[in-house]
């Protein structure tokens, strides 16, 4: 076995050899006992609920992640990149690896990692994301809990675990897919009922009524019969005298199925803090915006945010000494080149942005040394000698 893989099976190596649980001691069933029949799985297959999942677990997924050093009251970019954010786990992508934390604590309300590797120095390296169905936490002393990974007891030392909303006295956050089982449930099953509304034929499509006669049920079936394949084949049906044919037309508004389903939608939305118009639901305003950016920026500060400060405090746990992560919302916030060339200027000339600091922004590499590139401020005009 290569000496990678070696160093990867160890933590589940050791997790094997780990006192295993009294049958009497805490529940067997992974994850511990459900309180709704809404599953993960189900719950993603709600568009507002995927929606929400997909827009915040991929918007905080992509934006860089930059690392700093505190000196005091200052802080110093660092030029370089721990290996836990650019191998992070087996597959070795940071996207994929953040965007599967992101999903553990969006519908579970955890996520939990187990520490694969360590540096020399005993920091962790790489961190593979658990199920959070096969975790199961021991709350009972709340300032020291027990954490168990199918069954069996994980050193806390061993363990990154980054809930949302906690309630005092427990280390465990809310499952949004347990707590509001209810409202996604109702935007199951008001999804479930449209289909079978629409696939069942919902009203019928049209009433064929004679007024001469009395028609029989065999009689009537007949003509339904002899209606229905002349609709399908698309040619006009010729009947005897005294019939009147209606066709109908309900609309889906109507039937409430899209007021219901918005109305899912923006309730969901709310449990999440996304734009109820992203995902299908209703503002109840006519919010707009002036342009891009200033979307951009009411997602950062009101949707994004929280999910951010979370993560940048885990992260920054696991980072040695003064050493600290955040994300870099100004990527996510695209302005016109007008606009930021102007916003360049303004912090060359205020003297809190050098120019190499700023090619950096534009992906440019610094000037040579010795053209200023460090220079914060306008460049000093170079003395004209007397005489000239």
């Amino acid at each position: 076995m290569p000496s990678w893989t070696r160093a990867l099976a160890a933590p589940f190596r050791r997790l094997a050899l780990a006192a295993r649980r009294a049958i009497t001691s805490v529940p067997w069933v992974a994850g511990g006992p459900s309180s709704t029949q809404v599953s993960t799985e189900r719950a993603l297959s709600l568009i507002p609920v995927f929606a929400c999942v997909r827009i915040i677990s991929e918007s905080v997924a992509t934006l860089p992640l930059q690392l700093f050093r505190r000196d005091g009251s200052s802080r110093e970019p660092l030029n370089y990149v721990p290996q836990l954010f650019w191998a992070p786990d087996a597959q070795g992508d940071l996207v994929t690896w953040l965007s599967k934390c992101l999903t553990s604590m969006l519908l579970r309300g955890n996520a939990y990692g187990l520490i694969t590797q360590r540096d020399p120095l005993g920091f962790p390296t790489m961190v593979e994301w658990l199920d959070p169905d096969d975790v199961w936490v021991d709350e009972t002393n709340p300032v020291r809990p027990v954490y168990y990974w199918r069954g069996r007891v994980v050193p806390r030392e061993d363990l990154v675990h980054i809930p949302w909303v906690v309630l005092p006295g427990h280390v465990v956050g809310l499952s949004p897919v347990s707590a509001f089982a209810q409202t996604i449930g109702a935007g199951l099953v008001t999804t479930q009922y449209g289909l079978s509304w629409f696939a069942n034929g919902g009203t019928p499509p049209a009433v064929l009524k004679n007024t001469g006669k009395t028609v029989t049920p065999d009689e009537s079936e007949e003509i339904s019969g002899r209606l229905a394949a002349s609709i399908r084949s698309r040619r006009p049906l010729v009947l005897g005298s005294d019939w009147d044919f209606t066709a109908l037309s309900v609309s889906p508004e109507e039937s409430q199925f899209i007021e219901s389903l918005r109305l899912n939608a923006t309730q969901i939305a709310a449990i999440y803090g996304v734009p109820p118009t992203k995902v299908g639901g209703d503002s109840g305003a006519s919010m707009t915006y002036s342009n891009v950016e200033a979307e951009a920026n009411d997602l950062a500060s009101m949707t994004l945010r929280p999910w951010l400060v979370r993560l940048e405090n885990q992260f920054s746990r696991l980072m040695p000494g003064r050493e600290y992560v955040r994300f870099n919302v100004d990527a996510m916030i695209r302005t016109s080149i007008i606009d930021r060339y102007t916003a360049h200027g303004m912090a060359l000339g205020q003297g809190w942005k050098n120019r190499d600091e700023i090619r950096t922004t534009e992906n440019l590499s610094p000037l040579p040394p010795g053209a200023g590139g460090e220079v914060y401020g306008p460049l000093p005009t170079p003395a004209v000698p007397a005489g000239e």
